[in-house]
């Protein structure tokens, strides 16, 4: 299964998808990448004069590549059609380190804790680009596979 074939399947469209590029996933392990645009919608107001990426954004970047593409990878290799698949955060326990401004890029890294009973737990580390820890934490999720 190919990084592409994953980052296709991703449930986001713009302005909420916060992946560019898928650098490696396996069986225990994700990365990949996000540039932050300089006219993203939370610049906006976030803060006036001086934008700074809110942490819940930087969640939201960390769980797309290390939850959910994982998440994905992981069913498909169990054989399951991703057609009717819901994916949902269930908890999240995040620390933050250093902002990230706009035309940054990040890099998220990501291993799995467990994933069983459909439920994915990975704790999650993203750099920015001199290789400084931005955030690190644990995120968890359930992934629903529907009957059609």
């Amino acid at each position: 299964m190919s990084l592409q074939h994953i980052l296709a399947k991703l449930p986001y469209s713009k302005p909420f998808l916060y992946v560019d590029s898928l650098i490696e996933i396996n069986e225990n392990y994700a990365e990949g990448s996000y540039s932050f645009k300089e006219d993203e919608f939370f610049y906006q107001g976030h803060f006036t004069g001086h934008p700074v990426t809110p942490g819940v954004i930087l969640t939201e970047c960390c769980a797309q590549i290390g939850l959910v593409a994982l998440g994905i990878f992981l069913l498909e290799k169990e054989g399951a059609s991703l057609k009717n698949v819901k994916i949902a955060m269930s908890s999240s326990q995040m620390e933050f380190y250093l902002p990230v401004y706009p035309l940054e890029l990040v890099t998220v890294k990501s291993e799995k804790v467990y994933f069983r009973f459909q439920k994915l737990k990975c704790e999650v580390k993203m750099y920015n680009s001199l290789g400084k820890l931005v955030c690190k934490g644990s995120l968890s999720g359930m992934l629903k596979k529907e009957t059609p």
